[in-house]
């Protein structure tokens, strides 16, 4: 604390630097109550734990064990996230309030196309050869080519999307609307309704077999359907009901023909394409659990799920459930999940403080997430701002005088 009482290297001042010396002591003091002041309001908001915001999490080890991969972001609403099939390192993740990329696998981030790309992102997508990137906005469709996005043809019905789904051909995408399906054989740029879907009822989960050229599975009207033809006909395959409606429709990357689906917090699975269903283990232990998201090891013994009341995980072909907590957060909604092509062990999971339901309603109302921003919050920083203010003002008044007494006359 010497250099605040104006001890300098060679010992006390002289008595004529008196003077200067409790001027840079006032002008420290009033810094330092600034900083006091200031930490105190800061310490009455949540730290950046896992409970107390959304975001992005990875697991190296298939649901093991999970770490933060969006340290500082602060996210409200993470939504969906995708691994880029050429660039393990380089992730996108849609947002409540756009996109955010990072080339490093989640140790910095930097949002992209912001005067482009506005509010919620619910749909990302890239082609199998990692060249193109697509997205689905509130605002609109947009395709990403050498670094730039761009606007996409879409019908006004498109908007907001529920999923994108890249085709087996690097040109050929799937987005699924508000009611319709739609398809693109350009890259992307263009996308025109797949007829008949209208006349089937709701479709709410979309996923494209691997491998094959039109073969698609779905969740419609709460039931598992399949289509051989890219989605202009559809046939039941026999899962799901009233009692049970499916939740979600998974593929599997190492073996083709196979399907996951949930079904009345049951875990099923299809080895032939949806001709046949059988259950996996117990049920979740979450009786209501909605799922989300469905990963599994090659063999089917070690299953990860995603749900609004977070992430389950297995270790025994699902007759034991345990809820993933270290680390991830705890009571809050956890989005799809994303696997890295290139290495099945590794899994990113996604968390939304605000109910995703809610991020989907405002998204088709257009609706302002900066009304959702709690009071408190307001007054925090309003007065937080208020505090910069007035000590900036005082700061100056304290140097003005400083100064004029340094020219006034002795």
């Amino acid at each position: 604390m010497t250099g605040v009482f104006g001890v300098g290297p060679d010992g006390p001042s002289r008595p004529l630097h008196l003077g200067i010396g409790k001027k840079r002591f006032g002008l420290r003091r009033l810094a330092l109550r600034l900083v006091c002041v200031a930490s105190l309001l800061a310490s009455s908001a949540s730290a950046h734990d896992a409970s107390s915001y959304g975001g992005v999490f990875r697991s190296r080890d298939l649901g093991a064990a999970w770490l933060n991969a969006d340290v500082g972001l602060f996210l409200n609403a993470a939504l969906v996230i995708v691994v880029d099939p050429r660039d393990s390192s380089h992730l996108l993740v849609g947002t409540e309030l756009g996109i955010l990329s990072s080339h490093n696998g989640g140790r910095s981030w930097a949002p992209e196309a912001r005067e482009l790309i506005i509010g919620a992102v619910f749909a990302l997508a890239f082609s199998p050869d990692g060249e193109l990137a697509v997205c689905a906005a509130a605002n609109g469709v947009f395709r990403r080519d050498q670094d730039s996005w761009r606007r996409a043809e879409v019908p006004g019905s498109a908007i907001p999307a529920r999923a994108l789904v890249a085709g087996p051909a690097n040109h050929r995408f799937y987005l699924l609307g508000r009611r319709e399906l739609f398809t693109s054989e350009d890259g992307g740029r263009t996308y025109a309704v797949v007829p008949g879907l209208r006349e089937i009822g709701e479709m709410t989960a979309l996923a494209a077999i691997p491998g094959s050229a039109d073969i698609l599975a779905a969740v419609i009207d709460g039931r598992a359907m399949i289509s051989h033809d890219g989605g202009r006909t559809w046939r039941d395959a026999g899962l799901g009901d009233a009692a049970a409606p499916v939740d979600t429709i998974a593929t599997d990357a190492s073996q083709p023909r196979r399907i996951w689906a949930t079904a009345g917090s049951r875990i099923v699975v299809s080895d032939d394409l949806g001709s046949g269903w059988h259950s996996i283990g117990r049920s979740l232990p979450e009786a209501r659990a909605k799922v989300r998201g469905i990963a599994a090891s090659a063999d089917g013994t070690t299953l990860v799920v995603s749900s609004d009341r977070g992430i389950y995980r297995s270790n025994d072909g699902g007759e034991t459930w345990v809820q993933k907590e270290d680390n991830l957060p705890i009571h809050i909604e956890a989005g799809p999940l994303a696997r890295d092509p290139n290495d099945p062990g590794v899994v990113y999971a996604v968390f939304s403080l605000m109910p995703y339901a809610e991020v989907w309603r405002m998204a088709l109302e257009g609706g302002n997430l900066l009304a959702r921003i709690e009071p408190i919050s307001l007054v925090g920083g309003f007065s937080f701002c208020v505090l910069v203010l007035i000590g900036g003002g005082l700061a100056a008044l304290h140097l003005s005088r400083r100064r004029t007494d340094a020219h006034s006359p002795r």
